[in-house]
């Protein structure tokens, strides 16, 4: 690994290495959600209960897998900061990997307890006899694919910060092929499988994560430069002061996730206490908003490799360009994505339903409304995500996450409760605050992320 250009090389190579960079990571989170909907598409056919019972499951799963893949992905920073401090530091970057590992099994396994909650919470919340039975099957078998996928998380952390993001990009696509493969096989008794119902959606997901986990090993180990690395090396030698650097930096990243998950949780109840149609006009904008953030959400993640770099390096400069380039493309590409949700909702509406039928229309008319919204916030959300990737870079995540917490619990679900409930907008009110807590959340990062230097926050300490 060659030590990170210095902020000498100028924007317009900071351009290229952050556009390098973000596009596979962007990709990779797009075939992601895909991955998902292909569990949604065959677990559908099964029927409404079992869609349900799934539903109710990964609520709480996909939760947690959230907030630990947030703890457990610090090591980017911390990685980044260490080959821009000594390139290619390869002991320093061995034993980061390793703790991630650790940190990932010790994590995960707490987080299997926490989902093994989901029984009685689905009882406190009244769910339906049958339906709290099936999602707990599916449950039991479901968390069994946790840790694995925390360890992929980490293993995707050290490819695209040592420069190979495709890697994660390819290895998603693939796991998109091997998931389809096993839904039709485990659910329905196909080549050979026995038939599982909704238990082979949860035999499936377990598959095709040990078969993306086995794939990065493959990767790394035949990749010249990551294997050089020996990330799996000595993986029972621990050093505790990288293991707790590594969860001081990561705990308020999955605090920050789960807060961010919470209010857009909150909304959906908010929105079911107004009406069934605003729910599903709420569900389907919502989706439509979740795809477009993907994208600056991939560019935040470059942005904490690239600061992370020049942090490394004591280079504020670069610190500077990194973080501004990431945050104009990332923005710059919501304005895109606003674009579109104004001039042409409808196609975009057509992903998830049909727009034109009749029978949509109640639907549809809610979610107009929403998406118009959207559009709105489509750059505020765009910069509050890079410039929280950006923070990363620089390991600073513990004011960060006092700030999401803030900006989307009190003047975001403050303003939702006021508007949705106390005057005529209802749904649209509840949208209107979810745009406020993002618009709250991108000033303050952005301020923060202006003010770095002031702060200290570009000083890195010395080693030792």
């Amino acid at each position: 690994m060659e030590p990170p250009p210095r902020g000498g090389d100028g924007w317009r190579a900071e351009l290229r290495a952050t556009l390098r960079l973000s596009w596979p990571l962007a990709a990779a989170n797009l075939l992601q959600m895909l991955t998902y909907a292909i569990d949604v598409i065959f677990i559908a056919r099964l029927g409404d209960d079992q869609l349900a019972a799934s539903a109710l499951a990964v609520a709480l799963f996909g939760l947690v897998l959230w907030a630990l893949s947030g703890l457990t992905g610090a090591v980017a920073p911390v990685v980044a900061a260490e080959l821009g401090e000594r390139a290619p530091a390869l002991r320093a970057v061995r034993r980061s990997v390793r703790m991630a590992l650790w940190l990932a099994l010790f994590s995960g396994t707490a987080g299997i307890g926490v989902c093994l909650l989901l029984g009685p919470l689905m009882r406190v919340t009244g769910q339906q006899p049958h339906i709290i039975a099936m999602a707990i099957e599916y449950n039991t078998l479901l968390v069994v694919s946790l840790v694995p996928m925390l360890f992929c998380n980490v293993l995707r952390s050290f490819v695209s910060t040592l420069d190979r993001p495709i890697f994660a990009t390819a290895i998603t696509a693939g796991g998109i092929f091997v998931n389809a493969l096993a839904n039709y096989a485990f659910i329905f008794g196909n080549l050979g499988a026995p038939e599982l119902g909704l238990k082979g959606a949860a035999v499936a997901t377990i598959f095709t994560t040990l078969t993306t986990l086995a794939a990065y090993v493959v990767a790394i180990r035949l990749d010249k430069k990551l294997h050089r690395y020996h990330v799996f090396g000595r993986w029972w030698s621990p050093d505790w002061a990288r293991l707790m650097h590594i969860v001081r930096v990561g705990t308020p990243i999955a605090l920050t996730i789960t807060a961010e998950a919470g209010i857009f949780g909150a909304a959906a109840f908010l929105m079911g206490n107004i009406g069934a149609s605003q729910l599903a006009a709420h569900t389907v904008a919502l989706q439509i908003a979740a795809l477009a953030f993907q994208v600056p959400f991939g560019v935040g993640q470059a942005a904490t490799i690239r600061v992370g770099y020049f942090y490394g390096a004591r280079d504020p400069e670069g610190v500077k360009r990194a973080g501004w380039t990431a945050i104009v493309v990332g923005t710059g590409f919501m304005a895109l994505t606003a674009l579109a949700m104004v001039i042409i909702p409808k196609p975009l509406i057509a992903i998830y339903v049909d727009p034109w039928d009749p029978k949509n229309a109640v639907l549809v008319g809610f979610a107009l409304q929403y998406i118009v919204i959207a559009a709105a916030f489509q750059l505020v959300d765009g910069m509050q995500a890079v410039a929280a990737g950006a923070l990363r870079g620089l390991q600073d995540t513990r004011i960060p996450m006092w700030i999401a917490a803030f900006a989307y619990w009190v003047p975001g679900i403050g303003t939702s409760l006021v508007l949705g409930f106390m005057t005529p907008l209802e749904g649209v009110g509840v949208w209107i605050g979810l745009a406020t807590g993002l618009t709250v959340a991108a000033v303050l990062l952005g301020w923060r992320w202006h003010r770095r230097e002031r702060l200290g926050l570009t000083r890195r300490p010395l080693p030792g």
